[in-house]
């Protein structure tokens, strides 16, 4: 399994992950559940009119965690907006119950592809596996 898809399935098989941002000097952590490859990247999904995509659009530097079965998963990178049609499709496609609220041409649904990300699978009992993307 790639690194991508393997960081991915974690992400979705947990549920719901943490996402950190930062606002000026205080730190910003809200649950998130989108996790989706599209094109061979990892992308996340959020509203233009949440705090969380101004905190981005300032510092897109972010780092999510995720926990389940003993096992955590932090992933830290630069988020990338990708303002294409398709990709947002492709989100709402792989998540159609955001489509009550979200749409492709609504001009609020956001997309963010990881850059420079790394991920790091973590436990008590095994030892740390990092992996770059």
């Amino acid at each position: 399994m790639e690194v991508i898809e393997k960081v991915c399935k974690f992400l979705k098989d947990a549920g719901c992950y943490y996402l950190a941002t930062v606002e000026g000097d205080q730190p910003r952590v809200r649950p998130f559940g989108t996790a989706h490859i599209f094109e061979g990247k990892l992308y996340i999904q959020t509203g233009k009119i949440k705090a969380v995509s101004k905190q981005i659009a300032t510092n897109p530097k972010v780092e999510i965690c995720a926990f389940m079965d003993g096992v955590w998963l932090r992933l830290s990178g630069e988020l990338v907006e990708d303002d294409r049609v398709a990709a947002r499709k492709s989100m709402l496609d792989a998540y159609p119950e955001l489509r009550a609220i979200y749409n492709e041409n609504d001009g609020n649904t956001q997309v963010f592809y990881f850059k420079n990300a790394t991920a790091i699978f973590d436990s008590f009992i095994k030892d740390k596996e990092i992996y770059h993307f």
